[in-house]
């Protein structure tokens, strides 16, 4: 690992300061980021550590849940508030990592995590995410846990986040702070897809922190289901996951979310699906056909391509789950 120094930070201004500077990261939990440097994957020059800023914070505000970048996952997950209220978040978070991880992992990390493509991983393979124009070892590799949606000729990897997807569906905002001041964006435009630029995960600007999330105040709470399969039920990452979230009145469907994990560089939001299914009666048929639809571009290779009947058959039962017909 390469040598590096280390800041312990006071204040927002002060990270802000530090991480203009070309070869300073941002360090909190450290789950990801320290995994990455004994690979020799990123090497920082310096390190700011913010675990001392006032961000920890789950809080009811007048429109909604705030979570704070600090907030560990372990804590979101078993807080009071997330529970009652926003529960597909707390299970998203129980699905993701191990409960060792998770008591270290913050929100902010867990937005900031990186890929887990075997490509990224091995600096001795090509990998336009790790370095530009050196190829993608992955469109023409073992390519299993690889996009179908959203890629382009320079990367297929997918984002590895759980909580990210339910964030997602839900509807939350980011708010961000940086030399210019304070912003707020929303969550489905944090992230980004590869395009021609794969080194770029996410739309912050340089010298730009996270200060936390804002979910806002919904009808879900009593139909929500996060399911994601993969190979082993511990400690995995989604060969496809979804979180569903319905608001049934009448036994009709009057609103609801849907979003996609292990199928794109970003969570994968199902716009078209979720209008098909306003107004429908929660069955079934309705489901799967609203799945289907959702497949709309989507793209197997040649090792990922059961994910086109395996993400159909769990947006339907991630649905099914949530309405409570199973």
């Amino acid at each position: 690992m390469k040598q590096f120094q280390y800041l312990k930070a006071t204040n927002n201004a002060g990270v802000i300061s530090a991480i203009a500077k070309p070869g300073t990261k941002i360090i909190a939990g450290g789950t990801n980021l320290i995994d990455l440097m004994k690979r020799g994957v990123m090497a920082p020059d310096k390190l700011v550590d913010i675990n001392n800023l006032p961000l920890k914070d789950i809080s009811q505000t007048d429109t909604g849940l705030h979570i704070g970048a600090l907030a560990l996952n372990s804590a979101v997950s078993e807080n009071n508030l997330v529970m009652q209220q926003q529960p597909l978040l707390a299970m998203a978070l129980k699905a993701g990592a191990s409960p060792q991880l998770r008591n270290m992992a913050t929100v902010g990390g867990n937005m900031m995590q990186r890929t887990r493509c075997t490509y990224f991983y091995d600096t001795a393979m090509p990998c336009n995410k790790r370095e530009p124009g050196s190829g993608c070892g992955a469109i023409g590799g073992f390519n299993r846990m690889h996009a179908i949606f959203g890629a382009s000729s320079k990367c297929i990897a997918v984002h590895p986040s759980d909580m990210c997807v339910a964030l997602a569906a839900l509807d939350a905002t980011v708010t961000l702070s940086g030399p210019k001041g304070n912003r707020t964006i929303p969550f489905t435009d944090f992230h980004r897809l590869p395009g021609e630029t794969p080194q770029f995960d996410n739309h912050l600007a340089n010298g730009e922190m996270i200060l936390g999330v804002n979910i806002p105040a919904n009808n879900f709470a009593r139909n929500s289901y996060y399911l994601k399969v993969r190979d082993r039920q511990s400690y995995a990452f989604a060969l496809v996951s979804c979180a569903a979230a319905l608001d049934i009145q009448n036994d009709t469907i009057q609103n609801v979310r849907l979003a996609m994990g292990g199928v794109a560089h970003k969570p994968w939001r199902l716009f078209d699906a979720e209008k098909a299914l306003v107004g429908k009666k929660p069955t079934e048929e309705n489901f799967a056909a609203a799945a289907q639809l959702a497949m709309q571009g989507a793209k197997g290779y040649e090792y990922n391509s059961f994910k086109l009947k395996l993400a159909p058959a769990t947006i339907t039962e991630a649905l099914k789950h949530a309405a409570g017909l199973i």
